[in-house]
């Protein structure tokens, strides 16, 4: 009997452990707030291709969900703050919308979190009073469901939450929030769900570049800031804001609470005044980001503290109003080729400056048009890997540049090699008006996009051999 007992406690105990020993995740927001992006269907292949486990959408879209079943990606979804006075009104409608909209696509589309409302404190019509009681109804919602501790359910904020946030241990909580916070942080607590926020060091440096460091912010400062309250040493913003928040929470005696960051990222464009909007800042914030969480290293306050992470965004979105920079925080294009670089599982190699080193003589390649027909596209691609002679077995299924499988991302391809070995002359990347020269390197993950010097070094080897 008593061995019975010590065989169930230890394995009470072994599952708790590994429960506690998940370790933190890295996620990517898929926003859609453009007239060019690709169907939810592509966009489903293009995220397992990558290997995102981790996607937040900020609805419940049919198709998006649809698209994501069997896929095995973890999905949060949101209510918008539109939906805010329906939802915290009846529980009819949550409950509804439940049945709708949720339960005909779960559990074969992975859904894990809801967010009740964005940031609401940012928003012009504050509906701060109305999020507490619809996060009650969606719960109660998925308490008759029996999905209650397989879905979590909590809202989003910015950093703009708090008062005070340096020093980190200096963190509180805006006062003026104070009457819908202190019941939201005893749901969250009482159910154990994460709170959630948005954190963008660009935004810091970008406003105050004279009290934040670029490197800083980009998590490459070799130098310390010290926190004069506890003697703790952060060497990049983002530790320190995640600290000042969970000083804030401890402040108000909420210490089991866990943070997660729904969205941070760095923009690859912007305006003329915005200096570090560059793709090379945003390949670096990213990866050391990735770099960062994947190692479990937790904050200087919460050593080796689980946290989930999601990058905004994914894709460039095109009808986000505001400076050049809203509109280029994407990892990726609308035609799915990527932005920069960017190795999910922060294990490859990241350094922008490495692939740029292999450059082509007049550091150019040539593309497909955005402006050109897919018709037009088709015939220059069939042309290319045809009487052009181009090598086009890179772009067949299962080799290196056949995803994303689109005429655009092959026409790019083929186009690219037939520029390199005619030259890299102008006439070499006409193809009647359907190609463009760039002379941003567009080789992606394994896609390696051909140099006039790697056309070089094979003609050389091919010399020596025969």
């Amino acid at each position: 009997m008593a061995r019975g007992f010590r065989l169930i406690f230890a394995t009470s105990l072994l599952l708790a452990l590994l429960g506690l020993c998940r370790g933190s995740t890295i996620g990517v927001c898929y926003g859609r707030n453009a007239d060019d992006l690709p169907t939810p269907d592509k966009v489903a292949q293009l995220v397992q291709l990558h290997k995102i486990k981790y996607l937040r959408i900020y609805d419940s879209n049919i198709q998006v969900l649809k698209a994501f079943a069997n896929t095995g990606v973890q999905l949060m979804i949101g209510i918008s703050n539109s939906d805010l006075l329906p939802f915290s009104q009846f529980q009819s409608n949550a409950d509804t919308w439940l049945r709708n909209s949720i339960l005909p696509y779960y559990p074969a589309t992975k859904i894990t979190h809801i967010t009740v409302g964005a940031e609401v404190t940012e928003s012009r019509n504050n509906a701060s009073s109305m999020v507490v009681p619809a996060m009650k109804n969606v719960l109660t919602a998925l308490r008759k469901a029996g999905l209650h501790k397989k879905i979590k359910v909590s809202s989003t904020h910015s950093l703009g939450i708090l008062s005070r946030s340096f020093p980190p241990s200096a963190g509180a909580f805006n006062s003026s929030h104070a009457f819908f916070l202190k019941p939201m942080l005893e749901f969250l607590a009482e159910n154990q769900s994460p709170f959630m926020v948005d954190i963008y060091p660009y935004y810091a440096y970008r406003d105050s570049p004279n009290n934040v460091s670029l490197d800083y912010a980009l998590f490459e400062s070799s130098s310390e800031v010290i926190d004069p309250n506890t003697g703790l040493l952060y060497t990049n913003m983002f530790d320190a804001q995640i600290d000042a928040l969970y000083f804030a929470l401890m402040a108000l005696n909420f210490r089991t609470i866990k943070i997660m960051v729904t969205e941070t990222g760095w923009p690859s464009k912007g305006s003329p005044k915005e200096t570090a909007a560059t793709p090379d800042n945003a390949q670096t914030y990213n990866t050391n980001l990735i770099r960062h969480v994947i190692n479990d290293t937790g904050t200087p306050a919460k050593p080796g503290e689980d946290l989930d992470v999601y990058i905004f965004s994914l894709f460039n979105e095109n009808r986000k109003p505001g400076l050049e920079s809203e509109r280029n925080w994407g990892l990726f294009y609308p035609d799915q080729t990527s932005v920069y670089n960017l190795d999910m599982t922060g294990k490859g190699a990241v350094s922008m400056t490495t692939e740029t080193n292999v450059t082509s003589s007049n550091g150019t390649w040539c593309i497909a048009s955005s402006t050109a027909s897919e018709m037009d596209l088709q015939n220059a691609l069939d042309w290319a890997c045809g009487p052009g002679n181009v090598d086009c077995s890179a772009i067949q299924p299962s080799q290196p540049c056949f995803e994303p499988d689109n005429v655009v991302s092959h026409a790019s391809f083929a186009f690219n090699s037939y520029y390199q070995q005619n030259g890299a002359t102008d006439i070499a990347c006409s193809f009647g008006g359907s190609g463009i020269k760039v002379n941003k390197n567009p080789s992606y993950d394994n896609c390696l996009y051909m140099t006039t010097g790697y056309v070089y070094i094979l003609s050389q080897i091919s010399y020596l051999i025969f």
